[in-house]
């Protein structure tokens, strides 16, 4: 009887392993994208932007992501600095709707997005979180030296980018809905833990995120690690 219910959950235990192993590839892949884009010369988001950054979330543009235009746009991770001034464990987020469809429809597109304050870190608590709506969002500024040329920039609560096809640019998300993966931070975590767990520090990372605050660490400053 016991071999028997092995077995029989053994599939379920396969796909749970799967689930892990493709989730904490796309930590990795979120690394690797936000240090080219922050690595190109003269391009990228402004340093300035950056080492002030609250909150920074990575969309890597992957084909296994999944991206259909109208349905799921894609999955990426989310870290924000905690109260000790290191950067929380990362969770895993889901991207849907809004004006990003087209880009992403037509290739593979990384999004990048900078909160920028406490109060907009704050609204990321929520279960589903509408950019636009329920912060104020705009397209980021784009180069080194380059700083928030208008006044909505300055005071805009997110600021994002996008990367497609070789092309790099500030993009709007207005419109676009963001939640945290339930099932994807589970299977990192190894039980139910909320978003706000996770961000404010109370969830250690998994060395799997190496990558991610080592690229993070190196153009957002700050040891991005939370003690292990």
């Amino acid at each position: 009887m016991r071999g028997t219910l092995a077995l029989l959950a053994l599939p379920a235990l396969m796909l749970a392993a799967d689930e892990r192993i493709d989730t904490l590839k796309r930590m990795d892949a979120a690394g690797s994208v936000f240090d080219e884009i922050m690595s190109a010369p003269d391009k990228g988001i402004p340093r300035d932007i950056t080492e002030h950054a609250q909150c920074i979330g990575v969309i890597p543009g992957l084909k296994r992501a999944g991206f259909i235009i109208g349905a799921k746009y894609g999955k990426g991770v989310l870290v924000c600095r905690t109260d000790s001034g290191r950067w929380s464990a990362p969770s895993t987020v889901r991207i849907e709707g809004g004006s990003v469809g087209l880009q992403i429809g037509a290739g593979e597109t990384d999004l990048v997005f900078v909160v920028k304050n406490r109060s907009g870190e704050e609204k990321l608590m929520q279960d589903k979180f509408t950019f636009g709506a329920d912060a104020s969002a705009m397209a980021g500024p784009v180069g080194r030296t380059a700083q928030a040329q208008t006044d909505a920039q300055l005071h805009a609560e997110i600021l994002s980018w996008s990367r497609a096809r070789g092309a790099f640019a500030g993009i709007s998300l207005e419109g676009s809905t963001l939640r945290p993966d339930r099932d994807d931070n589970r299977s990192i975590y190894g039980r139910d833990v909320t978003q706000r767990e996770i961000l404010t520090g109370a969830v250690q990372p998994p060395p799997e995120a190496d990558k991610l605050y080592g690229a993070i660490g190196r153009f957002a400053g700050t040891s991005a690690r939370v003690d292990r």
